[in-house]
């Protein structure tokens, strides 16, 4: 079996959990998350505790049983604790502020790059190389923004290897696109 697959999940109080023949819906305290599953994968609750178990071990129900188990952890975490992401800062110079509710960065250009927080998340820094970003289940959007990791220019050499394994990859040879 799954060594994740076979692993319980702890139901807290307060969560409750509704289990479908094709989704699981689990609401608590803060929002509520559904999600659908397959039909061959097998979601029991017991009392506080739910499990999740496959048919055969063919290696497609053997994928589905451990995918399976880590969405629904996921999904109680989220309606208990909420998401939370922490980002350390790396790099001379590199550092991060508040300005309001909204996420001021120096991360290499001659301007420090502004971030607004978008609805439902909310932006902390507790040090100047650290940051976390926080968003519960209930916010239009529950991953923090890319735009933070996007804002930092990459360094040339490592840009210019990117470009070139990207470039040469079998894949895009095969698919007939020139060296660029």
């Amino acid at each position: 079996m799954s060594r994740i697959g076979r692993q319980p999940i702890a139901v807290p109080s307060g969560v409750t959990v509704a289990i479908e023949p094709e989704s699981v819906r689990v609401s608590g305290p803060k929002g509520e998350l559904s999600e659908r599953i397959s039909r061959d994968i097998d979601v029991v609750q017991d009392g506080e505790v739910l499990r999740v178990s496959r048919p055969t071990d063919r290696g497609e129900h053997r994928a589905l049983h451990g995918l399976t188990r880590s969405l629904l952890a996921n999904m109680v975490q989220g309606v208990t604790d909420g998401y939370e992401k922490r980002l350390e800062i790396q790099g001379v110079g590199y550092r991060a502020q508040m300005k309001g509710k909204n996420l001021e960065l120096a991360v290499g250009y001659s301007h420090p790059v502004p971030i607004p927080a978008p609805t439902g998340i909310e932006f902390e820094v507790p040090s100047r190389r650290a940051l976390s970003s926080r968003a519960s289940p209930s916010s239009s959007s529950a991953r923090p923004p890319r735009s933070s990791a996007s804002s930092v220019r990459p360094s040339p050499t490592r840009a210019r290897a990117s470009v070139t394994r990207a470039s040469t990859s079998p894949a895009r040879l095969a698919r007939g696109h020139e060296h660029v």
